[in-house]
């Protein structure tokens, strides 16, 4: 069983997924699973996510009625095989170490690990986020979609409020996770995620 899954939910982002995977691919730390769900996508996502798995037989492909980001996510890390999991959208992408600087932590009882990030795509430079504190979550979402926690933990809370379908489900997310496991969040002082900015991002 791999330690990590990564899951990437996938819905008409298929002109992005082949550089969001190729990071996967490129990671320093070898014993992961990458999950890509299609969330019933009119697009080419299938024929490009059918590649990688011919490609590397770490990675996985599930197709699934549209039900949006939140059900896709669910959907993913329900079939997941790993202790921890890194969900990462089809559009951003992941620095070459990060699992492996993330899996360093994994025995020190953190329940949320994440890491310095940067934009790309129509802007550029570093995300300069508030440092994390429960206080300052209940104002605003100071970690983004792509951070590792436990599939148990994820079970606990029930996974990602389906019925959020615009935006607020990370912060939704890390709040109900944040009341049963308020201890223990590490960031990685490096950057080692990638944020696209698209004319229409969310």
């Amino acid at each position: 069983m791999p330690k990590i899954s990564v899951v990437v939910p996938c819905y008409n982002q298929a002109q992005y997924l082949e550089e969001c995977l190729q990071s996967v691919l490129e990671q320093s730390y070898a014993d992961w699973e990458c999950i890509i769900v299609n969330d019933g996508s009119p697009d080419n996502t299938e024929e490009v996510a059918k590649k990688w798995v011919a490609k590397d037989a770490r990675f996985k492909y599930l197709l699934k009625e549209n039900g949006g980001l939140s059900s896709a996510r669910n959907a993913g890390i329900e079939i997941a095989e790993g202790e921890w999991i890194l969900p990462l959208d089809a559009d951003d992408k992941i620095g070459a170490r990060y699992l492996e600087l993330a899996e360093k932590e994994f025995d020190e009882n953190y329940t949320i690990i994440y890491c310095e990030a940067e934009f790309f795509g129509e802007k550029q430079g570093k995300w300069k986020l508030p440092e994390f504190s429960v206080k300052e979550l209940a104002f605003q979402n100071v970690i983004f979609c792509s951070a590792f926690f436990k599939k148990e933990n994820w079970q606990k809370i029930g996974g990602y409020d389906t019925d959020l379908k615009y935006g607020w489900e990370d912060w939704e997310f890390w709040i109900n996770y944040m009341k049963n496991n308020s201890k223990g969040i590490y960031k990685i002082p490096k950057i080692c995620f990638f944020y696209r900015v698209k004319e229409t991002s969310m």
